[in-house]
Order: structure tokens, then C-alpha cells, then sequence
């Protein structure tokens, strides 16, 4: 054929090309540009092709599985007396579980999304690739998983508290839509005592329903900071965290650690405090952090809890409101399949 079409063949004893040639060849190849593209495009149309293959094995698989009474049956009536004995093989038809109206791999995924084997795949890939872009970038996790059924609205627009309790409800439920509204409360700024904690807490929330903010059956959640004597003379904050949901009837109420205050600074915010001051019955008008932030460098009024402890405010009221979410979790009722 090759002296018919008029090519040369090489002769068995032809000597190998000397080094010089084989030299320039790679050369010339090494100048051939490549295209990064076209490598990459092509690797993936073969991984999608493998996937479609294996996909496509794996349902087959499970058909057959699935009905193994009716391939008996076919096969009894093919081999019973009587019949003819030659066996006939179905045409080969396009596998209607997967859509040919648009090609490549989008057209493939888009055939055999339905399937359940199919969609569990999918929803691992997709926890995957969120969890590869939490761990990269952890300020994408409140944007991931914002979402889902349940919307809480926090008493405040101070990010301390509403990241800290979206974060917990986010880690509890999965998925959760949770915003801030700064709210007012009729206490001392310095609240002093269990009950003066809760009764700020609860009056935030009435505030916002009060003034139309927030509809009368949306589920809220409400912080509040407050000092209180457990010992004699040893002073501790404490932060209470309440969640109230009217439409399912439920009040939970959970508090944050003890964080001990020197005594010198509590007696500071009372000498500062007028006997005549009208909420004097709640608290003080000086908060422990404003006078923490005077006498101690590098303190702020807000977050001084890490100067005595190690742990910020907002780790504190996250892990208050994670024990808070997992208590409201088992209190709702279960959900309907």
C-alpha cells in the first residue's frame, strides 16, 4: 500500500536519526507554544467524561438491581419449550435519563440532577466547596449561611452581639437569617442585680414591637449586661441572653460566665452615682467599663472582659447563645416531611 501510494518505507537496517536531529525535533516541539487553556480545557472534559461514564454505570447498576422478578421472567419465557431458541438483543436507544437538548457536561448535569444517587453527590460537592471557601476565607461563613427558614432579629445594632448570636444560631440550625435593631430599655445603664439584667433584656424587645419595628410575632433575641454581688465583696458580670417566640409560645432565658470585677472599681461607679438618681433602683448611671477604661491603659469600656480573662465579650455572649439555640432547637416542634 505504501509503494502503491507512492511513500518510501524505511528499510529494517536504516541506522537511527543522529543526535543533532532528534535535538533540533525537541527543540521545535519545545517552541510550539501550549496553550494553558486548551490543557486545562481538555482535562476537564475528560474528567466530565469519566464522571458521565461512571454516573451512568452506577444507574445501570440499580436498574438491574431494582427488578431482578421481571428479568427472571424474561428470561423464563425466552428459554421455555416451544419457543425459538435464538435470543434477540434490544436496539441500543438513548438513555432517557439523560437530557440530549444541550450538550457537554452543564447539559449532562442538567439530565440527571433528579436522580436521588445523583443529588446526594451534589449536595457533598457543594458542602465541599463551601467549606473550602470558610476555611480560606472565614468572613464568608455569615454570607454562606444566611438563609433558611428561621429569622431572628437581635436587640441591637452593635456587631459585639449580633455576630456573636448569628454565628451561634448559624451553627445550631445550619442556616439562619439573623439582623440587628438597636433598641432602648428603661434601666440604668449599669444594671445591678439578676432581675434588673432580665427586665433590661425584655424591655428591648417590647420597645421594638412597641414602636413597630418589628411585627409582634417575629422571634427575637435581646442581650443584656449586669453586675451582681454573689459573694461578699466579690463582684462578677454577667450577661443574660432571652429569646422570645410568640408564635410558638416559647421564653428561654441562658446567662454568660461570670467575669469577677475588683471591688475598687464597682465602688467607683457607685460614689459616682447620685443617691437621687431616678433609675438608682436598677442600677448605676456608670458602667464598670467606663470606669475600667479610665484607671487601666489599653482597656476598652466595651470588650474588658479579655484583659481579666483571656476571652472577649463576644466569645462569652457566643457561647451563651449557642447553649441558648440548642435549647429553642428542641422546644420547636418538629418539623413536617
Amino acid at each position: 500500500m505504501m509503494e502503491e501510494s507512492g511513500i518510501e518505507a524505511t528499510p529494517p537496517g536504516t541506522p537511527p536519526p543522529s543526535t543533532s536531529t532528534a535535538k533540533d525535533a525537541a527543540a521545535a516541539a519545545a517552541a510550539t507554544p501550549v496553550s494553558l487553556a486548551d490543557t486545562v480545557g481538555r482535562s476537564i472534559e475528560n474528567v466530565a467524561e469519566d464522571l458521565k461514564k461512571q454516573v451512568l454505570e452506577e444507574m445501570t447498576q440499580h436498574d438491574a438491581l431494582a427488578d431482578p422478578i421481571t428479568q427472571q421472567a424474561n428470561l423464563s419465557s425466552a428459554l421455555a419449550p416451544g419457543t425459538d431458541s435464538t435470543i434477540t438483543f434490544p436496539e441500543e436507544h438513548d438513555d432517557p435519563r439523560v437530557s440530549t437538548t444541550t450538550g457537554g457536561l452543564w447539559g449532562f448535569i442538567k439530565g440527571v440532577a433528579e436522580n436521588p444517587m445523583v443529588k446526594s453527590v451534589l449536595d457533598k460537592t457543594k458542602h465541599s466547596v463551601e467549606t473550602m471557601i470558610t476555611t480560606l476565607d472565614p468572613g464568608m461563613v455569615p454570607y454562606i449561611k444566611t438563609g433558611g427558614e428561621l429569622d431572628i432579629v437581635v436587640t441591637s445594632n452593635k456587631e459585639v452581639k449580633v455576630a456573636a448570636i448569628r454565628d451561634a444560631f448559624q451553627e445550631v440550625f445550619g442556616m439562619a437569617v439573623v439582623t440587628g435593631e438597636a433598641a432602648q430599655s428603661n434601666i440604668a445603664p449599669q444594671p445591678v442585680g439578676y432581675a434588673a439584667g432580665l427586665k433590661g433584656a425584655q424591655e428591648r424587645i417590647d420597645s421594638l414591637r412597641r414602636t413597630g419595628v418589628i411585627h409582634e410575632k417575629q422571634p427575637a433575641v435581646s442581650a443584656e449586661s449586669f453586675i451582681e454581688e454573689l459573694l461578699p465583696d466579690k463582684w462578677f458580670d454577667i450577661g443574660c441572653l432571652i429569646i422570645e417566640d410568640p408564635i410558638h409560645g416559647i421564653h428561654l432565658e441562658a446567662f454568660t460566665q461570670a467575669t469577677p470585677v475588683p471591688l475598687q472599681y464597682v465602688q467607683q461607679a457607685k460614689s459616682l452615682t447620685p443617691e437621687d438618681y431616678s433609675l438608682r433602683w436598677s442600677g448605676l448611671l456608670v458602667t464598670v467599663g467606663e470606669v475600667l477604661e479610665k484607671n487601666i491603659q489599653n482597656v476598652n469600656r466595651t470588650d474588658w472582659h479579655v484583659v481579666f480573662t483571656g476571652m472577649s465579650r463576644r466569645q462569652m455572649i457566643y457561647s451563651a447563645a449557642k447553649a441558648l439555640a440548642g435549647m429553642y432547637k428542641q422546644q420547636l416542634p418538629p418539623r413536617t416531611v
